[in-house]
């Protein structure tokens, strides 16, 4: 099983990947994969919940989904995505929803959406035996302050999300996710932590990427200009349910193949 330890040891040395799951079949695929970390993430609410942003998603829709991609996965390190209003409000609800995810779910790690005021939360919970992995750069809880734009484009801001990189550093995260920044801003921000930064959308030079699964394995009907769909899934499931349709409705399926019948039962009707 790939730990924090492992992932702290590439950082420099050998890219580090991550995608999300959902559920327990997904997270299978993923971890086969060879994946080195499988994030459930609050994305869930955009990516298979039907909601428009990630801020609905609750902790019960999080436990559930990472305890059945912790059932789903062997090798992986499995990081629950703490959602909105999770963390940040009260230090022992938050202490407690966080160690639920470890304790009740089997989760590894648990990642926080990072800003000034969980840098003592990053650092509780670590001196807990919770292993936090943080988050800077576009934190999508905070749509309705941000919204989607790329972040760290003023060198006010970029300082700013640097210096809050390095906090987290230093309260105790294993790791920093950087979202949707330059790729010069995120690769400075690599250099100079020591901890693996893992990009989505913050360009070539950090330690791993990061992709929402739907949106790498091409079943997102609308994906970020920073993604790539590595496949057509969601033309193979199109195609697919078109043929169940059209064999059913035709009458050849199910076939003989597909049906057993009991001699003693013919006359009993």
């Amino acid at each position: 099983m790939t730990t924090v330890r492992d992932l702290r040891a590439k950082a420099g040395e050998e890219p580090i990947t991550m995608l999300t799951a959902y559920d327990a079949v997904t997270a299978s695929l993923v971890d086969a994969a060879g994946v080195d970390i499988v994030l459930v993430g609050d994305s869930m609410g955009n990516a298979v919940m039907g909601y428009d942003s990630t801020l609905p998603v609750t902790v019960d829709e999080v436990a559930s989904r990472t305890g059945a991609v912790a059932r789903g996965t062997e090798d992986a390190l499995v990081v629950a995505d703490m959602p909105f209003l999770s963390v940040g409000v009260d230090r022992a609800d938050a202490v407690e929803h966080c160690g639920r995810m470890l304790k009740e779910e089997n989760a590894h790690a648990v990642k926080v959406e990072s800003g000034p005021h969980t840098v003592s939360l990053t650092e509780r919970l670590t001196d807990l035996g919770v292993p936090v992995m943080a988050h800077v750069g576009l934190t999508p809880q905070q749509v309705h302050q941000t919204g989607y734009a790329r972040q760290g484009v003023e060198k006010e801001r970029a300082r700013e999300i640097a210096e809050l990189a390095r906090e987290h550093e230093e309260a105790g995260a294993f790791a920093c996710v950087l979202e949707h920044i330059p790729a010069n801003l995120a690769a400075g921000i690599t250099e100079k932590l020591s901890i693996p930064t893992i990009g989505i959308g913050a360009g070539p030079e950090c330690d791993g990427q990061v992709l929402v699964f739907t949106d790498a394995v091409g079943l997102s009907e609308g994906s970020p200009p920073f993604a790539e769909a590595f496949g057509d899934v969601r033309g193979e499931m199109e195609a697919a349910l078109d043929s169940y349709v059209e064999a059913v409705e035709d009458g050849e399926f199910p076939g003989p193949e597909h049906s057993r019948t009991v001699d003693e039962l013919d006359e009993l009707y």
